[in-house]
């Protein structure tokens, strides 16, 4: 191990561009093989760049932007819609390898770092899905690096004030701050830890001068260049993404009348486990923790040999966005991914931990990198790998092709006119799915069923498709004709169930419903659940 760290030493920037090649090509291969059908939530936001908006109803435009952008490149395909994410990726790991390379002058810990990014699940995941989470984690990791350089005063020189603040890091915080914003709401988190971490070198003295104005105005700035497209498109839209903000989060609705409940929090915490691995998650926690109380205490032995503003800087930016998130899925239901943000800073934590102490326990050194090994291989090239169907995670997101080709058939077998007949679900997910998958990518809708708001249903309905027939899809193996289904049309037929396959093996089933002669009425919820 001490061999392989003084590889890392002596030849970082071999050892960064062979990591950070090596797994951008895997990532690419994986796309290119056709592994893994669109999630569903990539399938939503690829269909939102058809209807380029200045916001939608559940997050920011960026993500619509950056898919419209590259399948204008590659085509409406799986490899179009994703390949952002293959960029995003490799660009997050640049940025990751430069800061605690360069900026920190730590390339064995750079090296850690990017071998654990590229071993923890959730890393893996945002660098193959093309999600809002991969452009927000790049944002979030530059103005990060940035906050750091704008905490350091303007080095020695002729005609400046040694303890004066610099200012074009705030400049990049501004601009990474606003277009994480419109990736994703939580970038606003960024700045209520930004204070924190100022307030902590404030503690010690360490704040240049003009720190604090130019951090507000930078926030300020950013936050001017993120919200006013999407206040624009709220106030056009009766503030409904906003109200669906607040409801996910808990903060109104049902939800918030809940102060405290004890149903969530083992969830989401197996989530977390999954996400960044027992072992690195482990490792994330201590260093956190003793990075926090070196600054704490201001004095005393450093485990990870970092000074006072990486350790602040990591600390603050790792355990509060945890530690948040976890107290929070007491009261609401919080997903998974909610938490990446903490991953940032934590993949650095447990970076510079491993080089620094739990590196030295050589026992279990060859497990770790077997591990983490393992995890890189079995996700790149579960066809390769022979793992049966049950124990495969993904294997529940695939179908999606053989559905769209098997609708086609219905259309053209079972209506009088394949012309006159629109699809739909009543669900956004399956929507958009469908809308994708379908032969022709036509346009798909969601009806208003027992369900709560969505994209959907801030665009026009099939009422100008009086007379027309249609094919209803809705998850798995249902028996029951929805009512509000017999009042739209004349006649629906009894459920069809499909079972789909992928590449030859069984994947997810369906049920498929028959609508003939559709009468104008689109059910719509006034009450507006969001």
């Amino acid at each position: 191990m001490s061999s392989l760290n003084d590889s890392f030493k002596s030849k970082p920037v071999i050892w960064a561009v062979a990591i950070i090649f090596i797994s951008t090509f895997a990532r690419l291969w994986f796309l290119g093989t056709g592994q893994l059908n669109l999630v569903q939530d990539e399938s939503q936001y690829w269909d939102w760049t058809r209807h380029m908006q200045l916001t939608y109803y559940s997050k920011g435009p960026l993500i619509a932007w950056i898919i419209g952008l590259w399948t204008s490149v590659f085509g409406n395909t799986e490899f179009g819609v994703r390949f952002g994410s293959v960029v995003g990726s490799f660009l997050t790991q640049i940025v990751l390898f430069w800061g605690v390379a360069r900026m920190w002058k730590r390339p064995i810990a750079a090296i850690w770092t990017l071998i654990i990014y590229n071993s923890m699940p959730v890393y893996l995941a945002l660098g193959i899905l093309m999600t809002t989470d991969n452009p927000f984690i790049l944002c979030w990791s530059c103005a990060l690096f940035a906050l750091y350089k704008a905490s350091i005063p303007h080095p020695p020189g002729l005609e400046r004030d040694s303890n004066e603040s610099q200012t074009k890091p705030f400049v990049l915080i501004s601009l990474f701050f606003g277009v994480g914003i419109l990736a994703k709401y939580t970038m606003l988190g960024f700045a209520g830890l930004s204070v924190m971490y100022g307030l902590l070198l404030m503690r010690r003295e360490r704040l240049p001068r003009g720190f604090w104005r130019k951090l507000f105005l930078s926030l300020g700035g950013g936050l001017f260049l993120g919200f006013l497209p999407t206040l624009i498109w709220n106030m056009q839209n009766s503030f409904v993404g906003y109200k669906h903000v607040l409801h996910l989060i808990g903060a109104s609705g049902n939800k918030a009348s809940h102060l405290l409940r004890f149903d969530r929090f083992l969830p989401f915490f197996g989530e977390q486990v999954g996400m960044a691995t027992p072992w690195w998650l482990v490792f994330m926690f201590i260093g956190g923790f003793a990075a926090l109380f070196f600054v704490l205490k201001g004095k005393g032995r450093n485990l990870m040999n970092l000074n006072h503003r990486q350790s602040a800087l990591l600390s603050v930016f790792f355990l509060p966005v945890w530690i948040f998130f976890f107290v929070w899925s007491f009261h609401a239901k919080v997903l998974g991914n909610w938490a990446v943000i903490s991953y940032v800073s934590g993949v650095m934590i447990a970076g510079f931990a491993f080089e620094s102490f739990w590196g030295r326990r050589g026992r279990f050194r060859s497990l770790w990198m077997t591990l983490s090994l393992v995890i890189f291989v079995v996700l790149h090239f579960q066809n390769l790998v022979p793992l049966p169907d049950h124990l495969n995670p993904t294997h529940r997101l695939k179908g999606w092709t053989d559905l769209g080709q098997q609708v086609v058939e219905l259309e053209k077998t079972q209506f009088k006119d394949p012309s006159k007949v629109f699809v739909m679900s009543d669900e956004y997910d399956m929507t958009a799915a469908l809308a994708f998958y379908v032969p022709g990518q036509p346009r798909t809708y969601c009806a208003w069923i027992d369900r709560r708001m969505n994209q959907y249903d801030l665009w026009p309905g099939p009422e100008d498709k009086i007379g027309w027939d249609c094919v209803y899809v809705i998850k798995k193996f249902h028996s029951n004709t929805n009512e509000e289904m017999k009042e739209m049309f004349e006649r629906v037929s009894s459920p069809i169930h499909i079972q789909t396959t992928f590449r030859g093996k069984p994947a997810r089933k369906f049920t498929v419903y028959l609508c003939y002669g559709y009468n104008g009425k689109w059910p719509r919820d006034p009450r507006l659940r969001f």
